[in-house]
């Protein structure tokens, strides 16, 4: 039975794994002996984490700037310098803004949409290759893809272009799930409610945070935690999902239910 939920020996691309969630993710592979790569646009950051998680396993930086096709080309670059074959690519970098509709600005509406939707894709077509020398039909390389209930729920603070992007990258992981099945690549995505992130840190009044307020209104009474997300990351990516592609999967305590 161990070995359906094994991913020892694995080869991972956790993109935004410096911090929240993409770090949860990071140090469950790490830990359960998986070879880690990060990035992020943090140099100084991306390079101290890979150190500190390297003390329970192998993580190695590739800080750069997924926001713009040349940071993109960069890490797909670097990590075919070390890698011929990649089993887990995790979309997980991330950005997002919010402001009223009359004064959103286009600039911001560019670059969620970059961050969010236009670098996931690009990332999944220049690492291609790699993915196809992973995939096995009795166990696929995995694409996992990050989205948010919010690509189902209306409204949420002025964050157009967050949930358009998220909804965006929810129909993508459907598309490329069946474009890609015939080359063992599954592609799902992990549909996060509240987590702790420098995303959901904000104080919103009265000195409740956003993270705090979510989780109380969330059908199961909570926000998420670390062992949440590190023990879906980990499913996702194991032989026990062998058989599950272009699925997205609410790890939010019910709040997708509306």
């Amino acid at each position: 039975m161990k070995n359906f939920f094994s991913v020892e020996g694995k080869t991972a691309l956790v993109t935004g794994g410096s911090r929240g969630i993409g770090l949860m993710i990071a140090k469950a592979y790490v830990r359960s002996g998986v070879k880690v790569y990060i990035s992020s646009r943090n140099n100084e950051v991306c390079e101290n984490v890979a150190v500190e998680l390297s003390k329970e396993g192998e993580c190695i930086a590739i800080p750069t700037d997924l926001s713009n096709q040349e940071g993109v080309m960069t890490l797909c670059a670097q990590l075919k310098l070390h890698e011929t074959s990649l089993d887990i690519l995790v979309n997980n970098a991330g950005k997002t803004w919010g402001s009223p509709l009359k004064d959103y600005p286009i600039d911001s509406w560019d670059m969620v949409m970059k961050v969010n939707v236009g670098s996931p894709f690009h990332l999944i077509k220049e690492l291609l290759p790699l993915l196809r020398e992973s995939g096995k039909n009795t166990d696929p390389a995995r694409i996992i893809n990050i989205g948010s209930p919010a690509a189902v729920l209306s409204g949420g603070m002025g964050a157009y272009a967050y949930n358009a992007s998220k909804a965006a990258i929810h129909h993508l992981t459907r598309v490329l799930a069946k474009d890609l099945a015939k080359d063992n690549i599954n592609v799902n995505t992990i549909s996060p409610g509240p987590f702790p992130s420098k995303m959901t840190e904000f104080d919103i009044g009265d000195g409740t945070s956003f993270l705090e307020n979510a989780g109380k209104h969330a059908p199961l009474g909570r926000h998420g935690n670390e062992e949440d997300m590190m023990a879906t990351a980990l499913f996702i990516a194991s032989k026990a999902s062998s058989y599950i592609t272009g699925a997205t999967i609410p790890l939010d305590g019910g709040i997708h239910l509306g």
